[in-house]
């Protein structure tokens, strides 16, 4: 048919997602966000074997020129 019934369809579609909102579990959500021992997992273990590997800028070095 028309492109008047499939523009109500998406609009109807959009209505319903805009006002959906799932069931949220709070107890679940606190528990993960208040858990500790776990951050060990994530702890970069060799970030501090790297960081003096970055070379120093010698600001005080002597640029050749050539004059022409």
């Amino acid at each position: 048919m028309g492109r008047g019934r499939q523009k109500a369809k998406n609009t109807k579609v959009a209505r319903e997602l805009k006002y959906y909102s799932p069931a949220t579990d709070y107890s679940a959500l606190e528990a993960e966000l208040s858990s500790k021992g776990e951050d060990e997992l994530y702890v970069d273990r060799w970030a501090d074997d790297y960081e003096d590997d970055e070379p120093e800028l010698d600001d005080d070095r002597e640029v050749e020129q050539d004059e022409d």
